[in-house]
């Protein structure tokens, strides 16, 4: 077990880490800017995270399960769906505020050409699906079912116009000629009439 001591030099460091990745990119960042960034010595970085990639992987490790939390704690609530789905859209715009949303999609792209980290990220957004899927499947209970899809369909479906979407946000995509905030939001009224109609 870590000693506090310890678990403060590495909260400095993963709070330099993403100061430094939403300056930089994952490809420019270093971990000797890390280090200056937090005020630590070079070997404190590699002791408490190993690589370049450990780091931002911890990062997003520890930025992804708090947002699944929150997420999780959000869908259990008494509310229709189509109200939690709206809280969800409300959720993107702070995560892509708060650089979540493009450490995320910087260590996606890392993924590409780097197995390990494709598996770190698959298992994280794994996490998410599986969450939608079970959203996705109590809604199909109240609605009397989904048609042609199953629960993990819908949730696949949902899942991959989010993760498109915030890729989109990010490279700036103006909202007059690629409506990508209101078209995520128009989902809401498509299940609010559905659970209208199913009573």
């Amino acid at each position: 077990m870590p000693s506090a001591g310890e678990s403060t030099t590495a909260a400095a460091i993963l709070e330099a880490a993403r100061r430094c990745l939403l300056a930089e990119g994952y490809a420019a960042m270093s971990l000797r800017k890390v280090a200056s960034e937090a005020g630590v010595p070079l070997s404190q970085v590699s002791y408490h995270f190993g690589s370049k990639s450990g780091l931002v992987l911890a990062l997003l490790d520890v930025e992804n399960q708090r947002r699944l939390d929150r997420q999780q704690s959000m869908f259990a609530a008494d509310a229709p769906l189509w109200r939690r789905y709206e809280q969800a859209c409300d959720f993107l715009e702070d995560d892509l505020e708060s650089g979540y949303v493009r450490v995320l999609q910087e260590m996606t792209a890392a993924g590409w050409s780097t197995p390990a980290i494709a598996e770190r990220v698959r298992t994280m957004k794994q996490g998410w699906y599986d969450l939608l899927t079970d959203v996705v499947a109590e809604a199909g209970e109240r609605l009397g079912g989904l048609g042609p899809f199953t629960a993990a369909e819908v949730a696949t479906l949902i899942g991959c116009a989010f993760y498109g979407a915030e890729e989109d946000l990010l490279l700036g995509f103006d909202r007059h000629h690629v409506p990508i905030r209101s078209a995520l939001r128009r989902v809401a009224d498509l299940i609010r009439r559905a659970e209208e109609a199913a009573g």
